[in-house]
């Protein structure tokens, strides 16, 4: 009876009264079935999930950078190369020739890097996947990467998307005539969309730009870390704020973002006339007309989206920007034409067919207009975006574009370089950079340090541990600089981190996170040691041993014996090479770590925690257990109490987890982002503690890791998982390592 009452059961389940497919309707769109749909407070730990490898198909012990090093980049080139000038019959190109679209492609990935969290960019082949895919700055962008398929298909391995799609760009321009100054290779393609990187509040593409801006009138209130002005733009409106023309507004736009994705002026103008000197806009339909986004469109699409009805849906009929022309005469050459055609015309507002602002020439002799890039027959008005009249109507603007238009050797220079650092910035320091091309020149943007190459032996390492240990330092004092050292590390643009010791230079020196008195105290020990030592060790690494000697007495301390790793070889920059002004977005402003914000903050401190564990590269278990051992190791920021719940302070032990899972006590508000933790049965306060410090009590994922930890028998376990992620984060911009 049981079993047939089971059957029939099932059997309700698979069918339906009305004859329809048997579906849990809404499991994927319509309803509600994620836990954050259902609790959009709870705190949200996908972030951290971008570095779960169940995603990546390739083999765990899969090396990029050796299969990198077996490609034959010439033949890959000479392959791109002759793409550009092979037009297919299912996507034609502008003048027989890619190279515009190419351009465009690697521009739009490497152009929605931003500074101030490091995301964005190049890095890693993301416009692959949602958003980036179905933005509508990238419309037909979808077109460029299926042209490149056969390529990728071809080298498979050898070379990931993300290089693929930059040297694209870079053969795009080498073979209309310009010298490169260099490409590097190294970046590793991701396999699914970055939940971690914050692209806008907006629900809408588009939508007006006061949507991020907390004054709409002061262009410089964008919120950060944003870059782009409107949701799904790489940067500025081509039509004028809010698609309203406006050259001298448009500049103040442009100056803005393109700061914050770290160029200055010059870089600006060179980047913006080396973009538009070859290539077209295209706007031939009205853009309601255009079909879904990739994202968004039927299945018979294959991925592909923005499916134009009018006409032929490509050539002469294609629809991308809304703005119709390009901006030279050779648009398919690269020359100075584009400078020489924005100063010897006058400029008029006009509307293009598909209904978008655009600048045209007053009076152009027929000789300089562009040929159709379809039809040879017909030659037609250049035109020119707002944001290219900025270029002119801008004071400093128009003097840089000036200069250029007279010295087109020193612009090729400029833009060169400045195409490189485009698609270059969020590679990481040069150490990561892979192949034959890479420019010999140290720039200061990939923070240099100087390479070592002494030794230390196991003597050497004896003695600076005996010279360290009787030099009067607190053990939280050797934890702190050396953890100090290194959380500048974000794996998202590869800056930051211990090498270097850029810790001791300005700004970092003085940061308040690092609290600059304690900081320059312990560095002058260090200093004194090094400066004793026989031997050869950089201050960088002297940090960073500190701390391990000081952990590994922690490990002593709670009655275990393990080796924590310490690995020699970094180097001490000098204030030369250093760029100090490009490390104000470095400066910590909160760490969960060390149980510190340093100014009120809307967002909640265990969000805060979540994006700067993510940052540095950990998962979940990661950042649990080393909240958990920094806080019984003492470490907390001007020495609070807060979290410090244990009674053997300096000892390694799970102490943190168990009293977070000790039903014994009660947990209770006490002012602003502070709680007393208070005996049941006495009613006696036993600690305090943080609102990072709850999450791990509160949180059902963390609790289930802190119960985890707090176990009897996983007490060597947590101080085995410490060291191992102590060690990662010492170590996570040794490239050599890595």
């Amino acid at each position: 009876m049981v079993f047939k009452e089971s059957t029939q059961n099932l059997n309700t389940m698979n069918t339906t009264s009305n004859g329809k497919c048997p579906f849990m309707h809404g499991a994927n769109t319509e309803t509600k079935n994620d836990v954050m749909d259902w609790w959009p407070e709870a705190l949200n730990l996908d972030i951290l999930h971008q570095h779960d490898q169940k995603t990546n198909p390739f083999e765990a012990d899969f090396d990029y950078k050796k299969a990198f090093e077996e490609l034959d980049l010439e033949a890959v080139k000479e392959d791109l190369r002759q793409l550009m000038t092979d037009s297919q019959e299912w996507w034609p190109a502008d003048w027989g020739h890619y190279g515009g679209l190419m351009i465009r492609l690697a521009w739009h990935v490497a152009g929605t890097y931003r500074v101030a969290d490091g995301r964005g960019g190049s890095n890693t082949g993301n416009q692959r996947f949602a958003p980036l895919n179905s933005w509508p700055d990238n419309v037909n962008l979808d077109k460029a990467r299926r042209l490149l398929w056969p390529i990728k298909k071809k080298y498979g391995r050898k070379i990931s998307w993300a290089d693929l799609m930059i040297l694209a760009g870079n053969m795009a321009y080498e073979s209309m005539g310009l010298k490169m100054y260099g490409f590097a290779g190294g970046r590793e393609d991701i396999w699914h969309p970055e939940k971690e990187v914050y692209w806008g509040s907006e629900k809408e593409f588009l939508a007006a730009t006061k949507n991020r801006y907390s004054d709409d009138e002061k262009r410089e209130s964008l919120e950060n870390p944003l870059a782009a002005v409107q949701m799904g733009l790489i940067y500025v409106n081509p039509e004028g704020v809010d698609g309203n023309p406006d050259p001298l507004k448009t500049a103040h736009d442009v100056r803005l973002t393109f700061k914050r994705m770290a160029m200055n002026d010059e870089e600006t103008v060179a980047l913006t006339a080396g973009g538009h000197t070859v290539g077209k806009c295209h706007g031939m339909v009205p853009e309601e007309d255009l079909g879904p986004n990739p994202e968004a469109a039927d299945v018979h699409e294959q991925g592909l989206g923005w499916k134009n009805p009018h006409g032929k849906g490509h050539s002469g009929d294609t629809m991308t920007s809304g703005i119709e022309g390009a901006w030279t005469t050779q648009p398919e050459k690269w020359d100075n034409g584009y400078f020489k055609m924005l100063f010897n015309h006058e400029w008029e507002l006009t509307k293009s067919p598909a209904g978008a602002w655009q600048w045209e020439p007053k009076d152009i002799k027929e000789e300089d207009k562009p040929l159709d890039a379809h039809d040879s027959s017909k030659r037609l008005n250049p035109i020119m975006t707002d944001a290219d009249m900025a270029m002119k109507m801008d004071p400093e603007y128009r003097k840089i574009s000036e200069k250029f238009m007279k010295d087109q050797a020193y612009f090729e220079e400029v833009f060169a370089r400045a195409w490189f650092k485009l698609t270059h910035r969020d590679l990481g320091p040069k150490s990561r950079y892979l192949g034959p091309y890479v420019p010999k020149e140290d720039l200061i943007w990939q923070d240099p340090i100087p390479q070592v190459n002494y030794r230390l032996t196991p003597g050497n390492i004896e003695t600076l541990k005996q010279k360290i240990l009787s030099a009067g330092l607190s053990q939280s004092d050797l934890i702190c600089t050396a953890w100090d050292s290194a959380r500048t590390f974000r794996k998202s643009d590869y800056r930051g981190g211990a090498n270097g010791a850029r810790i001791r230079l300005a700004p970092q020196k003085d940061w308040e996170g690092n609290e600059p008195e304690r900081l320059q105290k312990v560095l002058k020990k260090l200093n004194e040691i090094r400066t004793g030592f026989e031997g050869e060790i950089s201050l960088a690494d002297l940090i960073v041993f500190g701390g391990t000697v000081a952990v590994e007495q922690a490990v002593e301390k709670a009655g275990f014996e393990l080796d924590v790793p310490f690995a020699p070889g970094r180097g001490d920059a000098t204030d030369e090479m250093t760029d100090a002004s490009s490390f104000d977005v470095l400066e910590p402003v909160h760490d969960a770590f060390r149980n510190w914000i340093k100014t009120d903050c809307d967002i909640a401190p265990e969000k805060l925690m979540l994006d700067r564990a993510q940052l540095m590269g950990l998962t979940a278990p990661e950042m649990t257990v080393l909240i958990g051992g920094m806080r019984v190791l003492g470490t907390n920021h001007g020495n609070t109490k807060q979290g410090v719940f244990t009674n053997d302070v300096g000892a390694l032990t799970n102490d943190y987890f168990v009293a977070i899972t000790d039903m014994n006590y009660q947990w209770k508000p006490d002012g602003e982002n502070n709680y007393q933790i208070v005996d049941r049965k006495s009613g006696q306060q036993k600690w305090t503690a943080s609102r990072v410090d709850l999450v791990f009590g509160s949180n059902s994922i963390l609790r289930a890791y802190a119960e985890f930890y707090a176990q009897d028998d996983h007490k060597k376990k947590f101080a085995e998982d410490f060291v191992k992620v102590w060690t990662k984060v010492m170590n996570a911009d040794r490239y050599d390592l890595n």
